[in-house]
């Protein structure tokens, strides 16, 4: 069995914002796969279903991002699965936007939702898919970056981003790692053509 665990926060308030960019691809693989309703497991929002022949959990924590941990181990626990088995995805700030990148495995990268799962789990010996949001313009705070919705022309990129990360997820389950790897991490960020005409 897979895990793929979506990082975000709960709520209608965080809905549509950077942070919550790993329930997007959750949601959207999901409606890709076809995959069976949500229902209220280890402590978030949890579905099951068949992927490439392969059984496929989604988890979506509802911790709060900085405790996500606490629902991923309550899933390892319990699921007939290995650290090494999750997928991990998530925004970082520290990606420009419109990027996906995948990385076999390391550790959180100053991510308090990254950290939080590999302190509860015991291992940064997963793959995880990185969604590129990029840091705040100006003056702007981190915070305010990833926690504000996303409106007019970064909307369209963010959603774009999603469906790549979605891709990639598909090529790891299908083709692995290393083939996502080299399929995804050499591509050019979503949008550039758009900023390069307005420059």
């Amino acid at each position: 069995m897979r895990l793929i665990v979506g990082l975000g926060n709960p709520g209608t308030r965080y809905r549509g914002t950077p942070h919550n960019a790993g329930f997007l691809v959750c949601d959207r693989f999901a409606e890709r796969h076809h995959m069976a309703g949500e229902n209220r497991k280890f402590q978030g929002s949890f579905r099951r279903g068949r992927v490439y022949g392969e059984d496929i959990g989604l988890l979506k924590p509802e911790t709060y991002m900085n405790l996500s941990g606490e629902a991923v181990r309550e899933a390892v626990r319990y699921l007939p699965l290995e650290g090494e088995d999750i997928i991990l995805v998530f925004d970082d700030i520290d990606l420009s936007r419109g990027y996906v990148r995948i990385r076999p495995r390391g550790g959180s990268g100053g991510h308090l939702g990254v950290e939080s799962v590999i302190d509860h789990v015991g291992t940064g010996s997963f793959p995880r898919v990185r969604i590129g949001v990029g840091r705040p313009a100006g003056q702007r705070q981190a915070a305010d970056h990833v926690l504000a919705p996303v409106r007019g022309d970064e909307k369209q990129r963010l959603s774009e981003t999603v469906d790549r990360a979605v891709e990639a997820l598909d090529t790891i389950l299908e083709d692995g790692i290393d083939e996502a790897m080299n399929r995804f991490n050499g591509l050019p960020p979503l949008g550039q053509e758009e900023e390069e005409g307005r420059a």
